[in-house]
C-alpha cells in the first residue's frame, strides 16, 4: 500500500511540475526582422564571346558567402553578402577574389527568394547577380536552402561573362 501511495505522489508531483502537454505553436515573426546566413557556392559553367568555360575541369573555384538579410516587411528586404571565392589550380589553391554583393530581396512566396544583387569584386570586376534562393528545410532555428545564381560581369579588360551557379547553405 505504501508503494501505491508513494507512486500516486510521485505522479501528482510531476504533473504539477510539468503541466498538461501542450502543442507548441509557431508565432508568426515580427519585422524589420535580420537573419543571417552561411553557403557554398560552385559555379558551373562562364559563358563569354570565346565560349563557355567549366569549373572542376582544369581548376576549381569554390565560394563562401556569409550575409545578412535584413527582412523590413515580410514582402522585401535588403541584403549584403560577403564571398570570399577559392581556386584551386596546378597544385596549388588561393583566395581569388572577394565579393562585396549587396542587394534587394523580394518574398515570392512558397519559401522562394529573388535576391536583385550589385557585384563589386577585388579583381577589378563588377556587375550583377540574379539568385534564386529556396528553403529546402525549414527548422525551429535553422533552416536549409539551395539557390541558383546567375553572375552578369563586365570591365577589367576582359569580355563580359555570364555564369550559372548552384549554392547550397544555412539561415540562421
Amino acid at each position: 500500500m505504501k508503494q501505491i501511495y508513494s507512486l500516486a505522489l510521485s505522479l501528482t508531483i510531476v504533473v504539477s511540475l510539468f503541466g498538461p502537454v501542450k502543442a507548441q505553436t509557431a508565432t508568426p515573426p515580427t519585422y524589420p526582422r535580420m537573419v543571417g546566413y552561411l553557403g557554398v557556392l560552385h559555379p558551373l559553367v562562364t559563358f563569354d564571346g570565346n565560349g563557355s568555360e567549366t569549373n572542376f575541369n582544369t581548376y576549381y573555384v569554390v565560394g563562401f558567402p556569409i550575409g545578412l538579410n535584413l527582412w523590413k516587411t515580410k514582402q522585401i528586404g535588403f541584403s549584403v553578402e560577403v564571398v570570399p571565392i577559392i581556386r584551386a589550380e596546378n597544385g596549388t589553391s588561393r583566395v581569388a577574389n572577394v565579393l562585396f554583393h549587396p542587394g534587394v530581396l523580394v518574398n515570392l512566396g512558397h519559401d522562394f527568394t529573388l535576391a536583385s544583387r550589385l557585384a563589386f569584386e577585388t579583381s577589378g570586376r563588377y556587375g550583377f547577380t540574379p539568385v534564386l534562393n529556396k528553403i529546402v528545410k525549414k527548422g525551429p532555428t535553422i533552416s536549409y536552402f539551395v539557390a541558383v545564381p546567375i553572375p552578369v560581369r563586365f570591365g577589367n579588360d576582359r569580355p563580359t561573362t555570364l555564369t550559372a551557379g548552384l549554392q547550397f547553405g544555412i539561415v540562421f
